[in-house]
């Protein structure tokens, strides 16, 4: 734990970027898990007297058209959103590095098999897959993490895949193959930690890519319905009100959806040099 903690330090002095999105990223942990405490209104609390407010001492960010504070439905929305993308992220990087990792080391018809089940998702514009499934199945939570999980399986199953073929026929793969080892040790605890480096960048940006999906989905109608706070619903609901002046409804959130879009792009690098074992220090 102490070297981790090291390397981490060494990590974030050496890339002044790495250490700003590491920073952005804790601050959306921590609204994310504190941000119903740091509201300063309830984001489902309606005001009759202060809708369309403009931003103001009371209200930073304004209200919206039935009187809630704009802030404290930005603040709120980050523990969906980021809900969201973790829980698609993460099922999609276990079970498609799985199939990746399986396919690369074993080959054969299991590589057939997996190859084009992938091309098969590809086939489609993801983000239209993902409308039809979420179409298909109702447009709740669960289903538009289903639904963003499965449209990126097919990244990590080619990446990982090819980090297996390159590795499984390393010299230290074969020493372990030779000290007895079975063929899921060595590929679970030799090839798969060395495959990790690449697979981070794509972990991040999958991250923004899925807070980008779940965003687009509510903005057309498909995702989080109201008066559930989030993101892509409220942009969706501030962008009638433009034309008529009301700009900070749509602003602001689209501002947070920017920033954590930001924050996940610049954070690969940052993760693939802390998992890198060839970077330890």
């Amino acid at each position: 734990m102490n070297q981790f903690l090291t390397h981490f330090k060494y990590i974030l002095k050496e890339n002044l970027v790495t250490a700003l999105s590491f920073f952005m990223f804790f601050v959306i942990v921590f609204l994310s898990i504190f941000g119903s405490y740091l509201a300063p209104y309830d984001p489902l609390l309606t005001d009759a007297t202060a809708v369309l407010s403009p931003p103001s001492l009371a209200h930073p960010f304004g209200t919206d058209n039935l009187g809630r504070d704009v802030l404290s439905r930005v603040i709120v929305a980050t523990r969906l959103d980021l809900w969201i993308a973790f829980s698609a992220v993460f099922l999609s990087f276990f079970i498609g590095s799985a199939l990746g990792a399986i396919s690369g080391f074993w080959g054969g018809w299991l590589d057939k098999i997996i190859g084009r089940f992938c091309d098969a998702i590809m086939a489609f514009p993801l983000f239209v897959l993902a409308m039809g499934i979420v179409a298909t199945l109702g447009n709740s939570v669960e289903n538009i993490i289903y639904a963003t999980a499965i449209i990126n399986l097919p990244f990590y199953a080619r990446v990982t895949r090819s980090e297996v073929l390159i590795r499984r026929d390393a010299g230290y793969v074969q020493a372990a193959k030779l000290n007895g080892n079975s063929d899921l040790r060595i590929l679970a605890l030799q090839i798969f930690p060395n495959s990790l480096p690449p697979m981070m960048i794509q972990v991040s940006l999958n991250m923004g890519w899925a807070i980008l999906n779940a965003a687009g989905l509510s903005f057309i109608g498909l995702g989080v319905r109201p008066p559930d706070a989030e993101w892509g619903i409220m942009v969706a609901e501030g962008a009638t009100y433009i034309v008529s002046g009301e700009w900070w409804l749509a602003l602001f959130p689209g501002l947070a959806l920017m920033l954590a879009v930001f924050c996940f792009n610049l954070l690969g690098d940052g993760l693939r040099d802390l998992v890198d074992p060839k970077k330890r220090t």
